[in-house]
């Protein structure tokens, strides 16, 4: 982190099931990294092998105040991350939104309302930090996903682009 700067503490969080949700350390680098090279699309494009990049990039995201990458623990296992990004902008007068990514749960973890949990947090933590909005995307072929983001409030609003450089 730069010296002069201070992080905005993550919220704790309790769902009083062994459920907790924490700032991301650089030891959960290696299990954060196995979520998201879980699956068709991570594993395309994940290296678990070689976690240099990702040390790399933790440095990046823990020094900087507008990032929360944070990790679920239930009963001391990682079972759960997600990546909240607080955008601060001028449109809406101003207003900081925050932008969901990387949500992922660990295999043996799915379907247990862990997913929703985070989420839950995500959101809570946006309005702590004074945010209008909270805004995520899905790959088109997660349509599971979208499911559950319909099922949590979030809608389908926008159309996306991105550009692979």
């Amino acid at each position: 982190m730069r010296p002069g700067r201070t992080l905005a503490p993550v919220t704790a969080y309790s769902a009083g099931d062994g459920l907790s949700v924490r700032r991301a350390a650089p030891d959960d680098i290696p299990e954060i990294v196995a979520m998201l090279a879980d699956d068709p699309l991570g594993a395309r494009r994940e290296t678990p092998h070689d976690l240099a990049p990702y040390r790399t990039a933790f440095a990046r995201l823990d020094g900087d105040v507008n990032q929360h990458l944070v990790v679920a623990e239930r009963d001391g296992r990682t079972v759960g991350t997600l990546h909240l990004t607080v955008i601060p902008g001028l449109s809406r007068r101003g207003a900081a939104r925050a932008l969901i990514e990387a949500v992922r749960v660990h295999a043996d973890a799915r379907g247990t309302g862990l997913g929703t949990h985070l989420i839950q947090w995500a959101i809570a933590e946006a309005r702590r930090q004074d945010c209008v909005l909270v805004q995520l995307t899905s790959d088109a072929t997660r349509v599971d996903a979208h499911r559950f983001y319909e099922r949590l409030g979030f809608e389908a609003s926008h159309l996306g682009f991105k550009m692979s450089l």
